[in-house]
């Protein structure tokens, strides 16, 4: 990283530059120019504004924001959302700028948030669902400790909420890592 960065819980404030923020990582050509695009599979919103606000507002969910300080500003960098879900730790929305995408602001923030899963939280697992033709980063997971569970969920078909796919075969794989 070129800078530090720092962490943050987003408020209801934060939430138009995470959409944008998420949306670039994912959707578009912009999305293109890092690896964790998802220009070929779907379109659309990747997170709706409604449901990002909920996500901050709910106990026991927090969003966390990356931010590298800069001159007279803090430039959003990347954010994650984890939450309590069925006794597990849930991560999800996790999003690094394109441009910056390969340069250790994921690794950190991965890290924030199973800290933030085991400390604030007090749980000793964390779970994610990931497309499941993704194969290069749920490979990007498993090197960090993350194993799939054999479990799958289906894709939201239907909710444009979380995009509009442009395959009819797309199901999310369950991964988890314990954190004991």
């Amino acid at each position: 990283m070129s800078r530090t960065i720092r962490f943050r819980l987003a408020t209801s404030t934060d939430v138009a530059a995470l959409v944008g923020l998420v949306t670039s990582a994912y959707r578009g050509e912009a999305s293109r120019s890092g690896w964790t695009t998802e220009a070929d599979l779907l379109e659309g919103e990747r997170i709706a504004p409604d449901v990002l606000r909920t996500d901050i507002e709910r106990p026991k969910s927090y969003v966390i924001v990356a931010e590298r300080p800069g001159d007279s500003t803090h430039e959003l960098v990347a954010c994650a959302h984890v939450a309590e879900q069925d006794g597990a730790g849930y991560f999800g929305m996790f999003a690094v700028r394109p441009w910056l995408q390969g340069h250790g602001i994921g690794q950190a923030v991965l890290a924030e948030a199973e800290r933030v899963v085991r400390e604030d939280l007090g749980l000793d697992r964390l779970r994610m669902t990931v497309i499941d033709v993704r194969l290069e980063l749920i490979d990007w997971y498993e090197r960090r400790g993350y194993r799939r569970t054999g479990e799958y969920q289906p894709f939201p078909y239907g909710d444009e909420r979380f995009g509009v796919p442009k395959r009819d075969d797309l199901r999310f794989a369950v991964l988890e890592k314990s954190l004991g």
